[in-house]
């Protein structure tokens, strides 16, 4: 720990926090946020969402059981107090970093964390699930789920609720309102949470604890001893929830101790037999100026300084591949009225921030949705315009019915912008665009391509534009680019069609994507050892450009495939093509070369690529092997 704490330090778990007095809580919180606030100041990571629950996590692990009571955290953006005061104090400092803590919870790296997270909206279903489970095998644990309103506004959490609310199962549900997702939550859940705090129903923090009071000493004195009967007389509101069979409770100050206390004990002694819903509304960023002030409320920070608040910035000039998309598509939508652009709650990680700023009423945020979203943008398209669904590879495994049965099958013209693709650091497998090529090229109707570099990409979207009956999909990564000179936004891609970059002999290598630098890399090392390859940019993983690789498969030797994606992507196409076209009965030697069948903990990008055997060192090497060369390759230590 970065200093003496007078509670903090006593503290490695749980059952440490139960020596204290309901007194000393507030102290002890304020030295976590504290402890907080200087780690992720070292790390960078997810801050504003854990300073807005420390007292909340504070009271959860005094008030309940854990690790034999359940809490489940949606996301995980906010478990960092949750971590320190669960025996991970010590390595709090390892945040997000190679072989550190997780910046979500994570089953194997501690009881605490009973149900792993980094995508919204599983907590309801997965603590149902196990509440369920505790009942079918007469447990009397409590089961606690904490989700923030960004995350319950998603289909998922209504399905789970709708679930939980007909089960008759106990279990209680934490709504952390704090009116802010990563973006500013939209829709109607928004507009409904803020009537609920503008209403007559939401008290002062000692209004509301006077309520509690007077109520359950005047009204149900004879049944004291009932928590059910509080929590019905509390602070009663909420029509939706309990509409789907919730008892809620609140909205109350989840900063305020003495009102979270008794509410979370009386749930947990309570014999009412179905879900409970306490409504919080909470501040992100609590507790640091610089973090309350800020817009996004520090949701993820880079390494700062604590005293200024200042944010290590990126020391390079490169234009990021993000940029590249948002600044091409601007250019685009000023000629065509018919471009849109959408996102689903998530406008200044894909660039549509930009766009919006340009185009406001031609931007959609639909929120933490993205199944609604491929859907909606099929919609647009079925009326002649033009949608762009940026959303994250990994995000975008969550609509895969949508982008089969909505889109392809109808052969709409979606396009679909897939950013942070391939592996992508600090945020682990969780967040790693490793499936995309796989899960879109085995769709009929599709056209999939991958930028080598941002001259590439904006290569892409030109051509995307012009699209019109099928959809399309183009993936790039997260950061920079190679700084290369970007073409205008007439230069279009014939579809279908590779580039040769390289020409040698005996042996090809067809590239998908941004390993092409590495591929060059071990060419140019080749080279110095008399080994002449010829390196091709595919661009497209469907439809493939057949004519080139039976070419390059009848001049060659070998031939081997580079890709940042999982099994059964672009090398796997290549290998059925050449085998049904009896290209492999003639001794051409072939390889793919992808992501393992494993999935890669985080740690910075090339390391993670060189442990995934994608770096030019890998590619040097496959090569060597393949040509059963007897040149020996001293590997880099």
């Amino acid at each position: 720990m970065s200093k003496e704490y007078k509670y903090l330090n006593n503290i490695n778990f749980p059952s440490d926090i139960k020596k204290l007095t309901e007194g000393e809580l507030q102290k002890l919180s304020d030295e976590v946020r504290q402890e907080m606030i200087s780690a992720v100041a070292e790390t960078g990571g997810h801050l504003g969402a854990g300073l807005g629950v420390v007292e909340l996590t504070v009271a959860l692990h005094y008030i309940f059981d854990t690790p034999n009571d359940k809490l489940v955290w949606d996301v995980g953006h906010q478990t960092y107090p949750h971590k320190i005061l669960t025996g991970r104090k010590d390595k709090i400092r390892t945040l997000r970093q190679g072989n550190g803590l997780s910046g979500f919870t994570k089953r194997s790296e501690s009881e605490y964390d009973p149900f792993g997270a980094a995508h919204s909206s599983t907590s309801i279903s997965s603590a149902l699930g196990i509440a369920v489970a505790n009942k079918l095998s007469k447990k009397s644990n409590n089961v606690i789920a904490v989700i923030g309103d960004g995350a319950i506004s998603a289909g998922m959490a209504y399905e789970a609720m709708n679930n939980a609310g007909a089960s008759k199962t106990k279990m209680i549900v934490i709504l952390n309102d704090n009116d802010m997702s990563i973006a500013k939550p939209v829709g109607a859940m928004r507009s409904y949470l803020a009537k609920l705090l503008s209403g007559k129903i939401y008290f002062s923090l000692r209004e509301t604890f006077k309520l509690i009071t007077s109520a359950y000493s005047k009204r149900f004195s004879a049944k004291a001893g009932k928590a059910e009967d509080f929590l019905r007389s509390a602070v009663m509101g909420g029509t939706l929830f309990n509409s789907l069979g919730f008892y809620y409770i609140g909205p109350i100050d989840g900063h305020d101790l003495d009102v979270l206390l008794p509410i979370l004990k009386n749930a947990r002694d309570s014999n009412y037999e179905g879900p409970i819903m306490i409504h919080l509304k909470t501040q992100k960023g609590k507790g640091y100026s610089y973090a309350e002030k800020a817009n996004d409320n520090y949701h993820g920070v880079s390494k700062f300084n604590v005293k200024t608040g200042e944010q290590q910035k990126s020391i390079s000039n490169l234009p990021t591949y993000t940029k590249v998309f948002a600044n091409t598509l601007v250019k685009h939508a000023e000629k065509d009225s018919k471009i849109v652009g959408i996102t689903a709650a998530m406008p200044g990680g894909t660039g549509l921030d930009i766009f919006g700023k340009k185009f406001p009423n031609r931007v959609f945020d639909v929120g933490i949705a993205e199944q609604h979203a491929v859907t909606f943008a099929a919609g647009l398209a079925t009326e002649g315009y033009k949608p762009y669904a940026a959303i994250y590879s990994t995000f975008l495994q969550r609509a895969y019915d949508q982008v089969v049965h909505d889109v392809a099958i109808q052969s709409l013209p979606v396009r679909f912008a897939i950013d942070r693709a391939g592996l992508v650091g600090a945020d682990g497998p969780t967040h790693a665009g490793s499936f995309d090529i796989t899960y879109l090229s085995t769709l009929p109707n599709f056209i999939v391509m991958a930028a080598s570099d941002e001259a590439e990409l904006v290569r892409m979207i030109n051509t995307s534009v012009e699209i019109n009956d099928k959809p399309c999909a183009f993936r790039y990564p997260r950061g920079t680019g190679l700084g290369i000179e970007l073409p205008s936004i007439d230069e279009k891609l014939i579809i279908g069609k590779g580039k040769i970059i390289l020409e040698g002999k005996k042996l090809a290598i067809l590239s998908f994507g941004t390993r092409l630098n590495e591929c060059m890399i071990a060419a140019e090392n080749l080279k110095k050892k008399g080994i002449n390859i010829t390196l091709v940019d595919a661009r497209f993983a469907k439809p493939l450009d057949e004519k080139l690789i039976w070419q390059l498969a009848t001049d060659h030797e070998a031939l081997i495939t580079v890709e940042e994606g999982s099994i059964g992507g672009f090398g796997s196409h290549v290998s059925n093509f050449l085998s049904e076209k009896n290209l492999l009965d003639k001794g051409l030697k072939f390889r793919t070369m992808n992501l393992p069948d494993k999935f890669i903990d985080q740690d910075k990008p090339d390391v993670m690529y060189k442990m995934a055997g994608l770096d030019s060192i890998a590619i040097e090497e496959k090569i060597l092997d393949l040509l059963n060369s007897n040149i020996v390759l001293q590997k880099q230590k």
